[in-house]
């Protein structure tokens, strides 16, 4: 087994570089094989999407389970104070998360915790060392909290400052002040794996010189970009066509996997372009809001409940005629129907007759199963079954079953379609051979740089122009 490219273990604590697709996860995974350890380091990331990638690999990898340790941040956090209540001297009622201010009182409790090093001796007989991965989404908080646990464990934290698009309530690290001011660089991954390793490191070369551009929110030109590069002009009067006709591109191989990322502040253009894309998914969000509203909303008892159902239905469906099925079960009920229900139409008879969430179970599965429709949201479909089926069975009320199934949700790593459309924040760390980049127009430094790194074999880009430059945050 080769060295890896950096030892992680050569330094008490410092930080990597690390461009995207240059072997992060990797350079993790083979510092693990290559050592034996007493005691497992701790891994720390953000996403419990994360956790489960990070698992995945390591296993893949075939890393010694016993080596490892992996967890979010705020997970460990919270199993952290948790373990000593009396020295953390937080309120028990913050670990129920019922407030928005519990995160920040469990992220004080954990600082003041570390901070008094009552609880080096535990730390250091229970972990090796820290590994933080994608440090550049830390917030300062947090940043505190590592920062205190690495006066008690050797720590190597890793990221990339351009890779960091997300947004949250509390202000993000500062890659070189707050980052590099307390964990000095102890190296910079420059080997393009992703694209090397598909006999295509032109491109991969490419996307490594553009980023010194990009880090200076300077403008790309396309036109100097290799052949793996294409470049759809975009024409005001048929810009959508465009965009469709390059999120349908045919793969070379049918086991070929194609992301096409869109506008990260239209929700619904992306869906838009999922349902005209025959065998396109959306990707969706892992707080799944339009399941929860549904939840909220729907009440089988309720004289509106057929109407709400089909909404719901024909937003995670492609034709789906709402307003001619209602009409179609109206002559049915009435006895003035020429031809006899469909099956579906029975289905929805028998919801009007006893209206339950069984048989809004049942209707759904008959609305799916129907001649040309497709389910261009999978994953929504899915768990609304599951909502639906519990609260026939009585176990929970629905809206109770839709906020569960969300939560489980934020712990599953999600397997990827052949073809899925989404936006950066949700195909962020996931690769495919084939990137789509729809609205690169719309996109500052960070977003475009991790929209164009998606794509391992081909970049497709639309624009009106071949030179693109990064909006202002």
């Amino acid at each position: 087994m080769p060295n890896p490219e950096i030892d992680l273990l050569a330094f008490g604590y410092g930080s990597i570089t690390a461009p995207a697709g240059c072997g992060k996860t990797q350079l993790i995974s083979d510092t693990l094989k290559l050592h034996h350890f007493t005691k497992p380091v701790l891994i720390l990331t953000h996403t419990n999407a994360g956790v489960g990638a990070l698992r995945a690999r390591l296993k893949l990898a075939g890393v010694n389970p016993s080596f490892h340790r992996v967890s979010t941040i705020d997970g460990w956090v919270m199993r952290l104070i948790a373990t000593f209540p009396g020295r953390s001297q937080h309120d028990p009622e913050i670990l129920k998360l019922k407030r928005k201010t519990d995160y920040a009182s469990i992220r004080d409790a954990a600082w003041g915790l570390l901070a008094s090093g009552h609880i080096f001796d535990a730390l250091q007989s229970t972990y090796s060392r820290v590994f933080v991965d994608e440090y550049q989404d830390c917030t300062l908080p947090q940043h505190q909290i590592i920062a205190w646990l690495a006066t008690a464990l050797p720590t190597c934290v890793l990221g990339d400052p351009l890779q960091a698009i997300f947004g949250f309530n509390e202000p993000l690290v500062n890659w070189e002040g707050d980052v590099l001011g307390y964990f000095p660089s102890a190296g910079h991954l420059s080997t393009p794996w992703r694209w090397r390793n598909v006999q295509n490191e032109p491109l991969g070369q490419w996307l490594l010189q553009i980023r010194g551009s990009l880090q200076t929110r300077q403008a790309i030109d396309l036109r100097s970009a290799p052949a793996q590069v294409q470049w759809i002009a975009l024409e005001s009067a048929t810009a959508h066509e465009q965009r469709l006709e390059a999120a349908r591109i045919k793969t070379t191989s049918v086991d070929h996997q194609v992301l096409v990322i869109g506008d990260s502040h239209n929700p619904r253009g992306q869906r838009k372009i999922a349902s005209q894309t025959p065998g396109a998914v959306s990707v969706e969000a892992a707080e799944l809001k339009d399941l929860t509203a549904f939840g909220q909303t729907f009440n089988p008892a309720s004289p509106d409940a057929l109407n709400v159902l089909l909404t719901f239905a024909q937003g995670l469906m492609t034709n789906l005629d709402v307003t001619e099925y209602i009409r179609r079960l109206g002559s049915l009920s009435s006895g003035k129907a020429r031809s006899a229900a469909t099956e579906a139409e029975q289905f929805g008879m028998n919801f009007m007759a006893a209206p339950n969430f069984g048989s809004a179970l049942l209707l759904l599965d008959a609305l799916r199963d129907q001649p040309d429709v497709r389910v261009y949201r999978p994953e929504v479909l899915r768990h609304c079954k599951k909502a639906l089926s519990l609260a026939a069975e009585g176990t929970m009320t629905f809206e109770g079953a839709t906020v569960s199934i969300r939560e489980q949700n934020r712990y599953i790593t999600r397997p990827m379609s052949r073809r899925s459309v989404g936006s950066t924040l949700l195909l962020k760390g996931l690769e495919a051979d084939i990137a789509v980049v729809l609205n690169p127009e719309e996109m500052d430094a960070n977003h475009l740089y991790v929209a164009l790194t998606r794509g391992a074999r081909q970049l497709v880009v639309c624009s009106s122009t071949p030179i693109l430059r990064p909006k202002n945050k």
